[in-house]
């Protein structure tokens, strides 16, 4: 087994509790000081990562136990080879996950707790108790025998009188405070319907980070975070990297597309393939060198107007799907389509490769996990090929008029409406592909 670094998970009772922000602080500190600090995010999430990659320097991954089988974690753990400290953010709370297992766990964080043996540093927001958060600390580390909560970090701290009261309800309890951040509003970052706005569209992002750092040196021991951290025992043998869908990839890369996993892309490096990115809201086309094209998730439905008048874009699109395969997911499938009805009730035309029309007027959201039987080929997998990955937005599907892609069930089993679309070389879904069987299905 490699020799992994020492490394934790950054956990909360629930959601919207800060350990976003925690994490960011943390790692923009040790940082600060030299460190090298390799960070993951534990669930289908691709948002929070790009903050990850840029407080650290270096890329972020996901870890997923619903998602990823133990050979693919494995493989990026080894991402973590030459660094000081890998530090996880957990997802939603630390021992929620779907009711049904997946790939070998319920997708909790706990689950990632429990087989790397990285212990969780719990970030309770503090906002309206005090004594009551030890009580909520307490029943976390004694819930699951397998998995260790090393400490707390107290968000949301509204005075020296407010801390005293808090860490009076730990004083007589073995679960440390390892360090406290005080209310700061204008650290908060933004919040848009997917989740966090886009690291990519923060102009002082540099200097969001910064203060978040001396607020980590100010409030919380770093030195004890390190003292806590474990090596990995995390002893499956690695998966080989994602067959990628082409030698050379047209990535379409801008602000209204950016939700691709990170480690999809490391994947497809890995297998040698080049990846050439393009810009559809700068009216690019994709390089007529490539011999495949993505569209990932992003946010179509904020730049549906300027896409529709792109038609250097829309024509160069069309001209490449005659020859070549084009797959989109989510927001990429969506601008793949025939037309999308954005917030304000305005219909604008999409490329058109399919038949597929969405409306964001009358929301609806689709969340979930997501495991497909390919019918025909489709981003770089053969037909049969099983892949699991993650579905999240808010579209209302109004139309689709063409082939089924694949056989699509919800983490519980139960068929879903959406089964993606193929038509020609051109494919789409509305989940993110997170991972694949490593042979097409029987």
């Amino acid at each position: 087994m490699t020799n992994h670094p020492r490394g934790l998970i950054v956990a909360a009772p629930s959601t919207n509790s800060g350990k976003t922000t925690v994490t960011l602080a943390m790692i923009a500190a040790l940082r600060r000081r030299g460190r090298v600090v390799q960070p993951y995010k534990c669930g289908p999430d691709y948002i929070d990562p790009a903050f990850h990659a840029a407080a650290a320097g270096r890329p972020c991954y996901n870890l997923d136990s619903w998602a990823f089988n133990r050979g693919r974690v494995a493989a990026l753990l080894e991402a973590a080879v030459g660094a000081d400290l890998s530090i996880a953010e957990g997802v939603m709370g630390l021992f929620d996950g779907g009711s049904h297992a997946g790939a070998w766990g319920h997708g909790a964080t706990a689950d990632i707790a429990a087989a790397t043996g990285w212990p969780v540093v719990l970030v309770i927001d503090v906002a309206g108790q005090s004594q009551s958060a030890a009580a909520v600390a307490l029943g976390f580390a004694r819930y699951r025998a397998d998995v260790t909560v090393a400490g707390v970090i107290l968000n949301n701290v509204a005075s020296a009188r407010h801390e005293a009261l808090v860490r009076a309800g730990f004083a007589a309890h073995p679960i440390p405070v390892l360090g406290t951040l005080v209310r700061h509003a204008s650290q908060s970052i933004k919040n848009r319907h997917l989740g966090l706005v886009q690291a990519r569209e923060h102009a002082q992002l540099t200097e969001r980070l910064d203060a978040l750092a001396t607020l980590a040196e100010q409030g919380i021991d770093l030195a004890a975070l390190k003292q806590l951290a474990q090596p990995s025992r995390f002893d499956t043998p690695a998966t080989p990297a994602f067959a990628p869908p082409g030698q050379r990839i047209a990535l379409a890369s801008d602000d209204a597309f950016s939700f691709i996993y990170p480690h999809l892309l490391a994947g497809w490096r890995a297998a040698g393939a080049e990846i050439v990115p393009f810009s559809p809201l700068a009216d690019e086309t994709p390089d007529d060198s490539c011999d495949a094209a993505w569209l990932p998730g992003g946010y179509p439905e904020l730049h549906a107007g300027r896409l529709a008048a792109s038609s250097r874009f829309i024509s160069g699109l069309r001209a490449f799907a005659e020859t070549r395969p084009v797959h989109g997911e989510c927001g990429g499938y969506m601008t793949l389509g025939a037309g999308l009805i954005d917030a304000d009730g305005a219909r604008h035309a999409m490329t058109g490769l399919l038949g597929l029309e969405t409306d964001f007027a009358q929301r609806k959201l689709h969340l979930g996990y997501r495991v497909a039987t390919l019918h025909a080929p489709a981003a770089g997998h053969p037909a049969g090929t099983v892949l699991r990955g993650h579905e999240y937005h808010y579209a209302r599907v109004l139309s689709v008029s063409d082939e089924p892609l694949a056989d699509i069930h919800d983490a519980s089993g139960v068929a879903t409406a959406e089964t993606g679309s193929r038509r020609g070389h051109v494919t789409g879904t509305f989940f993110h592909m997170i991972d694949s069987s490593q042979e097409p299905a029987a």
